[in-house]
């Protein structure tokens, strides 16, 4: 999942970044059995591993990364592992990062595959001077090329500490990525970069964000790409006043636009971030996150683009009325299409326990919040949060985490169908290997209607933290 304010998921320990494929027929069946990432066992020598970020290019066709340790001394490395034709390979080290990741800490952060055997992904890395940098690599017909420097975060990063937090690609060698970097003066900047027909431009800092953030902290949480040269990014920026404003920013036809606070979030009051964005076509996307109201309280919003132009923020319909703790916010955002979304996040009940919420715009309209069905069951201990990938309107599949009676935290997978959510359920096959009581699913991603896939990690009879797979409808 990803990471927001409040949510305290024990077993979460990655970002996360969800991404959804083109809209494709497809079939139905139930969830699979949940299985170790295959490799692993040999990577992770150091017993901590999880899966942060996940893209079906098409049905059964998958690629997966994270981070597994190494060694003994808790080095961390970044992995892929790619599913093809419904079948997992072995976990590999991401090619190239041995070079550039002389001093032992990796990760990917975020995996996008616009098709089968062609994705990207980024991450970090730190060099032999232990200076924090931004990766990137591609995967071209199956292949995977060596990771690279995030060109252009060489300049920028003066302040030694750059991370790419988010990619995404529209098709094979057309992609954007966004993250943040340190300035001179070490405060955090926003950046982006574009790639085109395969070859990435140099990064440049979110144009207009030097205006906006004069607080001195910023950064580009997550891209969505409706086409090539057509995407949109949403981060947060510190203001004058020391408080985190929420933002968008646009690129259109290959230019990226000047980022904006997000319309309408003035009045809903500042303390704000953007968590997740998703695209269903150019100038079509979603954004969703979290901001603090006039009570101190954390709130849900969500904001369209209809036609390259933003609408004005509105809290999630229904989470006044779940939202009884004070405590709200999206996890992630699904667009298949232009107006058709779906979003999962959490809030506190009146009992102070945290539960899972999806809501979904039909046609332009949000309807209301609800609890994820099936979680009031599973959720005993209070704690749940959920993502989601929709890869056609009305056909999605969520997954996420709940605390159960024993206050263990055990993973969900839920799936829609024409527009009506199914039970959420224990991932199967994690009973078996959640030993040490610690699991959740991080990243949902959807090749076709009915052929979905998640990971995430768990915690075996040994405490050591592992990653699994799993495959369903």
């Amino acid at each position: 999942m990803i990471v927001v304010a409040g949510v305290a998921a024990a077993w979460c320990v990655w970002p996360v970044a969800v991404t959804q494929a083109a809209p494709a027929a497809g079939g139905s069946g139930a969830w699979g059995v949940a299985i170790e990432v295959p490799g692993t066992a040999a990577l992770n020598a150091g017993g901590s591993a999880s899966v942060g970020s996940m893209s079906c290019g098409s049905a059964g066709n998958c690629v997966a990364g994270g981070f597994y340790t190494s060694d003994e001394f808790g080095n961390v490395q970044a992995f892929v592992v790619s599913e093809r034709n419904g079948r997992w390979g072995k976990a590999i080290k991401v090619p190239g990062t041995a070079r550039l990741n002389v001093s032992g800490d990796a990760g990917v952060t975020s995996v996008s595959c616009p098709s089968a055997g062609n994705c990207a992904a980024s991450g970090f890395y730190f060099d032999g001077l232990i200076r924090h940098q931004a990766f990137v690599v591609s995967e071209r017909n199956g292949r995977w090329a060596k990771a690279i420097k995030v060109p252009g975060t060489a300049r920028l990063n003066a302040g030694e500490y750059a991370f790419a937090s988010s990619v995404s690609c529209s098709s094979a060698g057309n992609c954007a990525v966004g993250g943040s970097y340190e300035d001179r003066f070490t405060h955090p900047q926003a950046f982006v970069a574009s790639e085109r027909n395969g070859r990435w431009a140099k990064a440049i800092e979110v144009p207009g964000t030097a205006a906006l953030n004069a607080g001195g902290s910023a950064s580009v949480s997550e891209v969505s790409c409706g086409s090539a040269g057509n995407c949109a990014a949403g981060g947060s920026y510190t203001g004058a006043s020391g408080h985190s404003h929420a933002f968008v920013v646009s690129e259109r036809d290959g230019r990226w636009a000047k980022a904006i606070e997000v319309p309408g979030k003035a009045a809903l009051n500042a303390g704000a971030n953007v968590t997740s964005v998703s695209c269903g076509s150019a100038g079509n996307c979603a954004v969703g996150g979290f901001y603090r109201d006039g009570s101190h309280h954390q709130q849900a919003f969500v904001v369209s683009e209809r036609d390259g132009l933003w609408g004005k923020a509105i809290e999630v319909p229904g989470t006044a009325a779940l939202n009884a703790g004070g405590n709200a916010g999206v996890d992630s955002v699904s667009c298949p299409s232009a107006g058709n979304c779906a979003v999962g996040g959490f809030y506190r009940d009146g009992s102070h326990h945290l539960q899972a919420f999806v809501a979904r715009e039909r046609n332009g309209r949000w309807t209301r919040a609800r609890e994820m069905p099936g979680t009031a069951t599973l959720n005993a201990g209070g704690n749940a949060g959920v993502t989601v990938s929709c890869p056609s309107a009305g056909n999605c599949a969520a997954g996420g985490f709940y605390k159960d009676g024993s206050h263990h935290e055990q993973a969900f997978v839920a799936s829609e169908r024409d527009g009506r959510w199914a039970k959420a359920i224990e991932v199967p096959g994690t009973a078996a290997l959640n030993a040490g009581g610690s699991a959740g699913v991080g990243p949902v991603s959807c090749g076709s209607a009915g052929s979905c896939a998640a990971g995430g990690s768990y915690t075996d009879g040994s405490g050591r933290l592992q990653a699994f797979v799993v495959t369903g409808p």
